[in-house]
Formats: C-alpha cells, sequence, structure tokens
C-alpha cells in the first residue's frame, strides 16, 4: 500500500510559510547592500524595495489563480505541468530540487550563522561561522524529517517572533528619525555611487530579491494542506501583501536610527547598531537575539521545501530511481531519502558558497557567482511560459486573472532577468553553463527512465 503525505497544515501554517520563508532574513542581510549598490541614496534602495515587491505581489496573485486550480504534490511542478506538460513540469521540478532549494538552504544556514557570530563577536567567514551554518543545516534537517508537526509549529512561532523586531524598527525607528531629523538627512543626501543611477537601480534590485525570494516555495507543501485549492491561494495573497508592507516600514525605520553611511561601512553589523542606538545596548543585544530565531526560522522553512524537492519528482515516476525517492516514512510521513538527498545538496552548495564568495582568491576561477543572487535568472525565465499559457487557455477567467495580472507578471520577470544580467554581467554567462550541466544531467535520467 502506498504510503501519502499527511495533510496536516491549516490556514496559518501556509501564511506563516510565505511570511517566515520570505521575511526575515534578506531585509537584515540585503539592506546594507542596497545602500552600497545605489552609493547611499535612500529614495532610489526604496523605489528598489517598492519595484521587486510589487513583482512579487503580481506573481503570488498570479500563481494563486492556478494555485486555485491545480494540485497534486508540489506547487510549481504542478502548475508548470498543467500549463506545459510533465515534461517542462519535470525540469522545472529538477531546477527547483538541485539548484533553487539548496542553494538558497545553504545560504539562510551561512547568514543564521553570520547573525549568531555577530552577536559573539566571533569572525563570520572562518571555521567556527562554517561549522555553525553545517550545525544549523543539521539541527533543521532533523527537525523536518524526524517531526513534521514540529518543524510546523516551529515555522508559526518564529514568523511571530520576527515581527518583533522588525516592527520595532518600523515604529520607533521612524518616529525616532523624524524627531531627530535623521530619517529627512538620509532621504535628502546624494548619493556618492560612481555608477549610472539604472545600473544600481539593477543591482539594488537584484540584491533586494534575494530578501523578497522564496515565497514559491509554500507551494511545495501543496500536498499537505488542508483545503488546499482554498488554503494556498489566500496564503500567497495576504502572505505578499503582509511581507511588502513590513519590509517597507523596516527598511525607512531603519533609516531614521543610523545613517547611510553608518550602514554602508557596518555592514553585518549595521542592524544591531541601529537596534542598540534605539533600546541601548542590552535591550539591542536582546532583539538581536530575535533576528537570530527569526533566521532560524526562514531556514527552517526552506529546509522544509528541501526535504520535499526529490519527491516531488519521484512521485511522477521521473528522475533518478524514482522507487526510492518517492518512499514515505510510515511513522514521519515524510520522505525521508528525499529529505537526505536534499541535506547532501545543502552541503554541497554551502561549501561552493564559501569558496566562491567568503574565501579570498575563488576556489573555482572564473565559474564564480553569488548563489543568494543569480538564480533568480532561471527562476523568473521558468515562470514567463506558465504566464503565457494562462493568456492562452484560461479563457473561463475574467479580464484581472487572465489578462491584466499575467502580463503584469510576465513584464516583472522579463525585469527581473534583465537586471539580473544587468548587475552581475559575466557571472551569469558562467552560471548558466552550469545551469546547463545541472539541465543536462536532469535529461540523461529523463532519457534513462523513458528507455527503461
Amino acid at each position: 500500500m502506498d504510503i501519502q503525505l499527511e495533510r496536516r497544515y491549516g490556514l496559518p501554517t501556509a501564511i506563516c510559510m510565505v511570511v517566515g520563508i520570505v521575511m526575515g532574513s534578506g531585509v537584515f542581510f540585503k539592506a546594507e547592500a542596497v545602500l552600497q549598490a545605489t552609493g547611499g541614496d535612500m529614495a532610489l534602495g526604496v523605489a528598489a524595495w517598492l519595484i521587486v515587491g510589487a513583482i512579487m505581489v503580481v506573481c503570488t496573485f498570479t500563481f494563486s489563480t492556478l494555485s486555485s486550480r491545480y494540485q497534486k504534490v508540489n506547487g510549481v511542478v504542478d502548475y508548470a505541468e498543467a500549463a506545459l506538460g510533465p515534461v517542462y513540469g519535470y525540469y522545472v521540478g529538477w531546477f527547483m530540487a538541485i539548484i533553487y532549494y539548496p542553494t538558497l538552504t545553504s545560504v539562510l544556514a551561512w547568514l543564521s550563522a553570520r547573525y549568531f557570530c555577530v552577536l559573539l563577536g566571533w569572525d563570520i567567514t572562518g571555521g567556527p561561522c562554517m561549522a555553525i551554518a553545517c550545525f544549523f543545516l543539521c539541527m533543521s534537517f532533523a527537525v523536518n524529517a524526524l517531526s513534521p508537526w514540529l518543524a510546523g509549529r516551529f515555522q508559526v512561532a518564529t514568523t511571530v517572533i520576527k515581527m518583533v523586531p522588525l516592527l520595532l524598527m518600523a515604529v520607533v525607528g521612524t518616529a525616532a528619525g523624524m524627531h531627530s531629523g535623521q530619517l529627512a538627512a538620509n532621504f535628502s543626501a546624494a548619493g556618492i555611487a560612481e555608477a549610472s543611477a539604472g545600473t544600481s537601480l539593477m543591482a539594488s534590485v537584484v540584491a533586494v530579491a534575494f530578501a523578497y525570494e522564496g515565497w514559491i516555495i509554500a507551494t511545495s507543501i501543496n500536498a499537505e494542506l488542508k483545503d488546499p485549492k482554498r488554503t494556498l491561494p489566500l496564503a500567497l495573497v495576504i502572505g505578499a501583501v503582509i511581507v511588502v508592507a513590513t519590509y517597507l516600514f523596516y527598511y525607512v525605520g531603519l533609516s531614521g536610527a543610523v545613517t547611510t553611511g553608518e550602514m554602508m561601512e557596518s555592514g553585518e553589523q549595521a542592524a544591531k547598531l541601529a537596534f542598540q542606538r534605539l533600546f541601548g545596548q542590552a535591550a539591542g543585544t536582546g532583539v538581536f537575539v530575535l533576528i537570530v530565531v527569526s533566521c532560524l526560522g526562514v531556514l527552517n522553512g526552506l529546509m522544509l521545501a528541501c526535504c520535499r524537492g526529490m519527491y516531488a519528482i519521484a512521485v511522477r515516476g521521473e528522475g533518478p530511481r524514482p522507487e526510492l525517492f518517492a518512499q514515505v516514512d510510515p511513522v514521519t510521513r515524510m520522505p525521508v531519502n528525499s529529505s537526505v538527498l536534499g541535506l547532501a545538496l545543502c552541503g554541497f552548495w554551502l561549501l561552493y558558497f564559501y569558496g566562491a564568495n567568503l574565501t579570498e582568491s575563488s576556489w573555482f576561477g572564473p565559474f564564480t557567482f553569488d548563489t543568494s543572487e543569480i538564480p533568480i535568472i532561471t527562476l523568473y525565465a521558468f515562470y514567463i511560459p506558465i504566464f503565457f499559457q494562462i493568456l492562452r487557455r484560461e479563457r473561463d477567467l475574467g479580464f484581472v486573472r487572465r489578462v491584466l495580472t499575467p502580463v503584469l507578471a510576465l513584464c516583472g520577470c522579463v525585469f527581473m532577468v534583465y537586471a539580473a544580467f544587468a548587475a552581475h554581467g559575466a557571472a551569469v554567462w558562467y552560471y548558466l553553463v552550469v545551469f546547463g550541466a545541472v539541465m543536462l544531467l536532469g535529461a540523461y535520467f529523463g532519457r534513462k527512465r523513458k528507455g527503461r
């Protein structure tokens, strides 16, 4: 008898998946990166947060239409299969399982370890930090693979916890900045970037994309949601609006606590400096502890999806050893073999991230790219045909859902692909070589299954 995934999650968990995966790590990590890209131009930085936030809302609304109609075991793979057939669905699932899920998860493991090391005053690129990142990866895997119920409760709890520092900074930072004049000074200060405004905007957009990325991962628990055709669309839209509003207010509040120069120079210390300045040394440090917990919550949500990556392919009879990776443990009701592979891929991409981005000279020569940003090129490129198919096939929908939002989503996807090329230049081409090799490997397993 085949064992199926259990429908265990309701609307609160689904919303917390969207909010919890997206919010609470990148906003702390990329705030200074955005300012560095714009040369301290706060207005241009806000524009970047607004642009990517609008693209996220439009894309989530468009996918909510699909999620109300199609559901099997993994949302984005289901939608790709429904739109363009099983072959396209297979390649989307392969990309998500081998590149997208584990690259984001590995970066979040390091990011969680980074803020933990900042809290203790340790080096953020040395051996202790990487050891802690590996520990966080393994712990997150253990929670998700052995106790999915606990993983769901942890996701809800950390989502609530992470709202505390974000809302505190949004409200108190904005009020303090308006009272002291710091907010007005930051917004009126001219940028000092040598690059053109257009190039600066593209670089900041790609940096912001990481902060907003991950919402699509909430669709990975489609088969485990109660009433998924109602729950998932609501979770996507509600979660997206919450994230965009919170990010904008946090970013403005941060500029009320510290100067743009301090944010650009302090790097990983910028958030800690801002909280300590507003709430005092002890209280600021306490709030910073919540940031670490917040990052762990994001890591938990990403690992939740990573554990199901190969399962989404195998359950369709595709990929390497589908009979192995489609197995579901009778006790935990989790695809344990898929989970173990997901952890191994996270370890591989964590090693790559370290060698490519955290060492003085790259281990990989020209094949060096930022795994927190560049994979969005292929992610948004994969969305484009799906949105085209909504325009062509979903004829019973109204104008807004069939025409307006898909067209806006298409424009947003094309813009994100262009922005990544404009921001990263030659590194994109080297990434595409790696991407092509991974997809060829996927094609090999696909042909092997068909020829057996």
